[in-house]
């Protein structure tokens, strides 16, 4: 049984692109690997007046499992294909290159939510593009479809 890996962001690119990996793994038999990753920005402390009253890191992480949760509930019963998922901690590229190591295709969507962002780093999807050993399918999402849900 091979595995298909898609990254998830919460944008349309990647709702599109988990559609697009599901099918693939129902017509490869493939266990679906959905992954989203999540950081807590060092800008988010630097400058800080005062402490606050909540985990910076914990809400990160919290985000990230709901984007889980959200994403599994659109796929719903999707049967015939095992899913699993999963939240990482890092940088999205690297987190998704990682991920995909040994899989049969790793699916990300061709924008995120970039803005300037994405101009300073450059898109998650380039990028995995550029240091990704395997398969790579880069889905489009269909114009004017970029935001997000």
């Amino acid at each position: 049984m091979g595995r298909i890996v898609v990254g998830i962001d919460g944008s349309k690119s990647a709702e599109e692109a988990l559609r697009f990996a599901l099918e693939e793994a129902r017509l490869r038999g493939a266990t679906l690997r959905i992954v989203t990753v999540w950081s807590t920005p060092s800008a988010a402390y630097a400058g800080m007046a005062y402490v606050p009253t909540f985990d910076l890191h914990e809400v990160e992480e919290q985000a990230a499992n709901a984007r889980l949760e959200d994403a599994r509930a659109l796929l719903g019963d999707a049967p015939g294909v095992t899913i699993e998922t999963v939240a990482v901690e890092g940088q999205p590229a690297d987190a998704l290159v990682a991920e995909a190591e040994g899989a049969d295709l790793l699916v990300v969507g061709s924008r995120g939510h970039g803005g300037f962002t994405s101009l300073l780093l450059g898109s998650v999807s380039q990028q995995v593009a550029h240091h990704t050993k395997g398969p790579l399918a880069i889905v489009r999402a269909p114009e004017g479809k970029h935001g997000k849900s």
